[in-house]
């Protein structure tokens, strides 16, 4: 079986690398990009989530746990950073304690380890600099080098046969009764089925496959900070806030990083391009294509004003210091830099309403991966032998 793998993300890579190694296809990953990884997998904090906030029984919660054992052994097993520091969730007012223990049971359903719910001395066993009403406690919550996974996961994919070829754009293709025809690169080739892992390009690739679908990708831009010197002492590992349950963001949050920064954000701003990493990136045609969707419009007519407090917050750069200082008081406007920026590939129902779970969806011989914002990294393993295990179009 020959199977094409639109996306050299993460994602894509690990449905590469299980295909090759579970059912012996032949593989090939496209990508537009001149390396592995570009986008949402060089664009997060590193964080390998444990499973705290996600339904019981949805695809996030039970991949997300399936997804970090495997990982925690793949790196084991490649030599690639992995390191448990934990995270605490933090209540600041009393006023969250109960979404805090919603979030404890949830935790404990998902059969995350370790789970403890702590007051506010306690709290600060774990996080010194930390202040709080109460938390929660995740100890084996990790962070990990995503972008040396990505590259390891394409060292398997061509050691088993299988080829990664970057600077490949989709330009068309064309589903017959017996394959898909695609052209990328500038190469005709044909595949016995397709699975697009596109990101922040699914819409794009959709549309030439003919199934445009349901729901449409809407970015959002998360900006960070980072801390500048003995700032950094101030946090041990990962600290967090009580989520916002009307949106699947986490919030600004503070994550120690596998390189030894601490990262403050990411914040959720309206995005000018698919790839509008900065203001200044700005792409007309995505504009006009995201805009054009009517869930855009009943989202943005439902959140507009939570949407100008992030815009006004991005632009004024102090919103990053409040939300830090709300958990680490002693941190001053001289500790926070600028540290760049992701892009989230949100997908939006024609309802307004933004996909929280995981989303795949079968078109003949094509399978599309429609939403798979975080934990997509920390689940990728997972994710892959999921893609494979239930679509039968793939194992045929």
């Amino acid at each position: 079986m020959n199977v094409g793998i639109v996306g050299a993300g993460i994602v894509g890579l690990a449905v590469a690398r299980e295909l090759a190694l579970t059912r012996g296809a032949r593989v090939t990953v496209l990508d537009k990009e001149d390396r592995i990884g570009v986008h949402q997998t060089g664009h997060n904090s590193g964080v390998v989530h444990a499973g705290l906030y996600y339904r019981p029984g949805s695809l996030k919660a039970e991949l997300c746990r399936e997804g970090v054992a495997l990982l925690r052994e793949y790196c084991a097993e490649h030599a690639i950073a992995y390191d448990e520091v934990g995270k605490l969730v933090i209540a600041a007012t009393a006023a969250e304690r109960p979404a805090l223990r919603a979030i404890a049971e949830r935790a404990r359903e998902n059969g995350v380890p370790g789970v403890a719910e702590l007051d506010a001395l306690a709290l600060r066993e774990v996080e010194p600099h930390a202040v709080g009403v109460a938390a929660v406690h995740s100890p084996r919550t990790a962070i990990a080098d995503f972008p040396a996974v990505a590259r390891r996961l394409a060292r398997d994919v061509e050691e088993s046969g299988g080829a990664v070829r970057l600077s490949h754009p989709v330009r068309r293709l064309r589903q017959t009764a017996d394959g898909v025809e695609v052209v990328a690169g500038g190469s005709r080739m044909r595949f016995d089925r397709l699975v697009v892992c596109a990101g922040l390009g699914t819409d794009a690739v959709a549309r030439m496959a003919g199934s445009p679908g349901e729901v449409r990708i809407v970015p959002f831009r998360g900006e960070y900070h980072a801390l500048a010197g003995r700032a950094r002492e101030l946090v041990r590992g990962l600290v967090y806030p009580v989520p916002d349950p009307r949106y699947p963001f986490l919030g600004v949050h503070l994550t120690r990083t596998i390189d030894g920064e601490v990262l403050v954000g990411p914040n959720a701003v309206p995005a000018l391009a698919l790839e509008g990493y900065s203001w200044r990136d700005v792409d007309l045609a995505d504009l006009r294509r995201v805009a054009a969707w009517p869930g855009t419009r009943r989202l943005v007519a439902r959140h507009w004003r939570t949407g100008i407090g992030e815009v006004l917050g991005s632009l004024s750069g102090g919103a990053f210091l409040a939300a830090a200082r709300r958990y680490v008081p002693e941190l001053t406007a001289a500790d926070l830099v600028p540290a760049g920026s992701g892009v989230r590939a949100q997908a939006v129902a024609r309802d307004g309403s933004m996909l929280d779970d995981f989303a795949i969806d079968v078109h003949g011989l094509i399978t599309l991966v429609r939403n798979a914002p975080s934990p997509a990294a920390t689940s990728s393993l997972a994710i892959a032998r999921h893609l494979v295990g239930i679509t039968s179009v793939l194992t045929s």
